[in-house]
C-alpha cells in the first residue's frame, strides 16, 4: 500500500558529539510534548494511521470477540486484615478492579473502595494500597491517565470515613505502617517548578523517605532518610513482623543489587522526630537482600550472594559480620528461588521457577527443613497471600489456557492440603481444543533457549501459520505462562500460533540469564528472538511472511533493534512504548535507572556498544529486494516512564529514511493514545480498544482472515 506519511521540519544543524564521534538528532524538537509543533507531528500520525484501523473488516470483529471473552470475572487472592478478608473483584468489563470486604470466607462480600467512582472514563487508577497492622486504617495510592505519579489518601476502615490527610509528589514509593497506626513511612520527590502530570519528562532525582503522622499536614511530615550526595538512589521501607524495626532497602538503578539499613523502633524513646539513626548493615551493591521474616534479632532474608538462582540467609544482629552469616536454603542446581513468605509462625512457603513454570514448597522456618510439595500444573502463580500470623494462604494459579484458578491452603492441619476456593470459567471459549508445548532451540552461540507455543490442537506445520512471537528480555523479569484473551482470539479466530521465547536478559534462570544479556551483552538477547523466529520458520510453524513480533516497553526496544537488523526476518513489527535512543534514554524522567541494564552514553566504551544497536540510530534502507516488515508504534502521551519522544523520533526517522524507498510498500505507522500511560492502572475499555487496534494491524498487514 501506498502511504503519504507527513513530512515534519529536520534540524539538520542540532548535531551531539559523544567522545568525539558526532551524532545528528534533526528530531530532537520532539523532546518537547507541549509544543505546537510536537502537537501537530502527533495529530499528523494519528490522521493516517486511525483511518487505517478504522478501514479494517477485522477491527471491529476483534473488539466485539475482546469484549465478549474478557466479560468473565477476575478475582484477587483474598488477604485477611484486623478479622476480615478483603480481595479485588472484577465484574468483567468494569474499567477498574473493586476491593471488596467479608467478615469470613462465607459472609456475603459488600464493596469497601470502588476507584470506578472516581472518573467517569476509569482513567484514575489505584495503584497501591496498604491497611494498618490491626487494620484500623487505609492508606490508598491513585493515579492518573497512566502516570506514575501517585496521590496518597487515607480513610478509617470501621466507619469508611476518608480523613483529610493528602500525600503528594509520590512515585515509585514503599507504604509501611508502624504497627501502632500512628503513621506511615513513604517515599517522595522534592517539589520542582513545573508540572508533574506525566507529560514532563524532567528527570526523578532525591527521592526521599518520610513518616506521616495521621492528623497532620504533609508539610508536617518527617525526613527519615536521604541521600544527597546519592540523587539517584531510591529507597523502600519494610516494617518487620514483630513491629520491632524498620528495614531499609537501598537501590541505584534496576540491578538486583542493594544495601540494607535497619533503625530498632524500640530505642526511639521519643517517637519518630527526624533522621533515624540507621545502623548500616549491608552498605555496599554487592547483592540483593529482601526481607522474608524475623525472630527478634534473627533475620531470614532471600538474597544472589554469590548465589545467581537465590537462596535463603539467617543474619543475626548481634553478629553482623558475614563469617557469621548462616544458609538456611542452599541454592537449587538449577531452578530459581523466585519469593518466600513465612506463613502460621512457622512455615516457609517457598517459590521456584522450573524451566519457567512456578513450584511450590513447603519448608520449616527454623531449621530450613523440606517439608512437602505444593502440587500445581504448569503454568505461573499470578497472586500469593499469607502472613507469619496467618494460619492460612491463598494463591492464584493461571496459564495460557487457564483464566485463574485460586487454591486455599491450612497450615494449622497436621497434613496441609491445598483444595480450590475458587475457579474461573470463560464461556464461549472451549479449552480442550487448544494445546501449550515447551520447545528449546539453539540461539547463535549455541546457548539452548526455552520458548512456549500455544495453538489449535492438530494444527498443520506447511509454513503458512501467521505467528505472533512476543519477548522482553531485560530487567531480570520473567515471562511465564500467562492467562491473555487476545492471544486466544489471535489463536481461535485469526489461525494463529502465540510464541514466547525466555531470552536472556530476563530472570528465567536467575541472574547469570540476566546477566548474559545486558549491557555490552544486549546483543544475545537480540539473537535469541531472532534464532526463536528462524526455528519457527525452520520447523514449519510459519515463514517470515507471516511473522509478527511484539514487544512492549524493553521489548520495544527488542522489537524495533530487531528489525533493523533482520528486516527481512518479519512481516510485521509491533513495539509498544520502546525504548528507541539509546543515546539519550537517561536524561528523562526515571531513564537514568536503567543504565544498569543498558549502559550510559556518558562512558566512552559503553557508547561504543549503544550505538552498535541503538534503534533510531540504526535505521537504513534495507537492500535491493528487501523492505522493512509492517511497523506499528504505540505510546502514550502520560507514559512517564519511557517517555513518547522516544518513539516519536523513531517513527519520525523511519519515514524519512525508510518510507521514501521505492521497494518500502509495508506501512510504518505510530498509534499515540492520550490520557493513558505506560501501561498500569489502563481501564478495561482503553485496554480492549488497543489489544483490537494491536491485532487489527497484524491482522490487515498480514492479509489475516477473520474465522468464525
Amino acid at each position: 500500500m501506498e502511504v503519504e506519511y507527513p513530512v515534519p521540519r529536520r534540524d539538520e544543524s542540532k548535531v551531539d558529539i559523544y567522545h568525539g564521534t558526532e551524532v545528528p538528532d534533526p528530531y530532537a524538537w520532539l523532546e518537547d510534548p507541549d509544543s505546537e509543533e510536537t502537537k501537530a507531528f502527533v495529530d499528523a500520525q494519528n490522521q493516517i494511521t486511525m483511518p487505517f484501523l478504522d478501514n479494517s473488516s477485522v477491527r471491529e470483529k476483534f473488539k466485539e470477540r475482546m469484549t465478549e471473552l474478557y466479560d468473565y470475572p477476575k478475582y484477587s487472592c483474598p488477604y485477611k486484615r484486623g478479622k476480615r478478608y478483603y480481595y479485588y473483584y472484577n465484574s468483567g468489563l468494569q474499567n477498574q478492579s473493586v476491593l471488596y470486604v467479608q467478615d469470613s470466607l462465607n459472609s456475603s462480600a459488600r464493596v469497601f473502595f470502588d476507584p470506578n467512582k472516581l472518573s467517569e472514563d476509569g482513567t484514575v487508577a489505584l495503584q497501591m494500597a496498604k491497611f494498618s497492622e490491626e487494620c484500623e486504617y487505609f492508606a490508598y495510592g491513585l493515579s492518573s491517565s497512566g502516570s506514575d505519579w501517585v496521590t496518597i489518601k487515607f480513610m478509617k476502615v470501621d466507619d469508611e470515613k476518608e480523613l483529610p490527610d493528602i500525600l503528594e509528589r509520590v512515585k515509585f514509593s514503599s507504604l509501611a505502617w508502624t504497627h501502632d497506626a500512628k503513621g506511615i513511612f513513604y517515599n517522595r520527590y522534592p517539589d520542582e517548578p513545573g508540572k508533574a502530570d506525566g507529560t514532563e519528562t524532567t528527570s526523578n532525582l532525591n527521592q526521599k523517605l518520610y513518616y506521616h503522622v495521621i492528623g497532620t499536614e504533609q508539610s508536617a511530615d518527617i525526613l527519615v532518610a536521604e541521600f544527597p550526595e546519592n540523587p539517584k538512589w531510591t529507597s523502600g521501607a519494610t516494617v518487620t513482623d514483630d513491629g520491632q524495626y524498620v528495614v531499609l532497602s537501598i537501590s541505584e538503578g534496576c540491578k538486583p543489587v542493594n544495601r540494607l539499613w535497619y533503625c530498632d523502633l524500640r530505642q526511639l524513646t521519643n517517637g519518630i522526630t527526624g533522621l533515624l539513626p540507621w545502623v548500616k548493615l549491608i552498605d555496599n551493591f554487592d547483592a540483593k537482600y529482601s526481607y522474608v521474616t524475623n525472630e527478634d534479632t534473627l533475620f531470614t532474608f532471600r538474597t544472589n550472594l554469590n548465589s545467581p538462582r537465590y537462596k535463603l540467609i539467617n543474619i543475626d544482629l548481634k553478629y553482623p559480620d558475614p563469617s557469621q552469616w548462616k544458609t538456611l536454603i542452599p541454592e537449587h542446581e538449577k531452578d530459581v528461588l523466585d519469593f518466600a513468605s513465612c506463613v502460621n509462625q512457622k512455615y516457609l512457603v517457598v517459590d521456584y521457577l522450573h524451566d519457567v513454570k512456578d513450584v511450590l514448597h513447603l519448608y520449616d522456618l527454623s531449621s530450613g527443613v523440606f517439608l512437602k510439595n505444593l502440587p500445581l500444573e504448569i503454568g505461573t502463580i499470578a497472586g500469593f497471600s499469607g502472613r507469619k500470623r496467618d494460619s492460612e494462604i491463598f494463591y492464584k494459579f493461571t496459564s495460557f489456557l487457564t483464566p485463574g484458578i485460586i487454591y486455599q491452603c491450612d497450615l494449622s492441619s497436621d497434613n496441609p492440603e491445598p483444595k480450590v476456593f475458587r475457579e474461573v470459567e470463560v464461556k464461549g471459549f472451549n479449552v480442550s481444543e487448544y494445546q501449550t508445548a515447551q520447545v528449546f532451540y539453539p540461539s547463535k552461540d549455541g546457548t539452548e533457549i526455552p520458548m512456549f507455543l500455544v495453538h489449535k490442537k492438530g494444527v498443520k506445520l506447511d509454513g503458512s501459520n501467521p505467528v505472533f512471537l512476543h519477548g522482553y528480555g531485560g530487567f531480570s523479569c520473567s515471562l511465564q505462562p500467562y492467562y491473555s484473551v487476545q492471544y486466544l482470539i489471535f489463536v481461535r479466530h485469526l489461525g494463529g500460533i502465540l510464541a514466547i521465547p525466555n531470552i536472556r536478559g530476563g530472570g528465567e534462570y536467575g541472574e547469570t540469564w540476566h546477566e548474559d544479556g545486558i549491557l555490552n551483552k544486549k546483543q544475545n538477547g537480540f539473537d535469541d528472538f531472532q534464532c526463536a523466529a528462524e526455528y519457527l520458520i525452520k520447523n514449519g510453524y510459519t515463514s517470515s511472511r507471516n511473522l509478527a513480533i511484539n514487544g512492549a516497553s524493553n521489548g520495544g526496544l527488542l522489537v524495533a533493534a530487531c528489525v533493523n537488523q533482520r528486516p527481512d526476518l518479519f512481516g510485521c513489527a509491533v513495539a509498544e512504548v520502546g525504548v528507541m535512543d539509546m543515546l539519550k534514554f537517561h536524561k528523562f524522567t526515571i531513564g537514568h535507572a536503567w543504565t544498569t541494564d543498558y549502559g550510559c552514553s556518558d562512558d566512552k566504551e559503553q557508547f561504543n556498544y549503544l550505538i552498535r544497536y541503538s534503534p533510531l540510530h540504526n535505521i537504513s534502507v534495507p537492500p535491493q529486494g528487501v523492505q522493512y516488515p509492517a511497523v506499528l508504534l504505540l505510546t502514550a502521551d502520560h507514559d512517564d516512564r519511557v517517555v513518547p519522544l522516544h518513539s516519536l523520533k523513531y517513527i519520525a526517522t523511519l519515514q524519512h529514511i525508510v518510507g521514501k524507498s521505492p521497494s518500502q510498500k509495508n506501512p510504518l505507522m505510530i498509534r499515540i493514545d492520550v490520557k493513558s500511560g505506560h501501561g498500569a492502572g489502563k481501564p478495561t475499555s482503553k485496554i480492549i480498544q488497543e489489544e483490537s487496534d494491536i491485532f487489527t494491524f497484524v491482522a490487515e498487514t498480514l492479509n489475516l482472515k477473520w474465522l468464525e
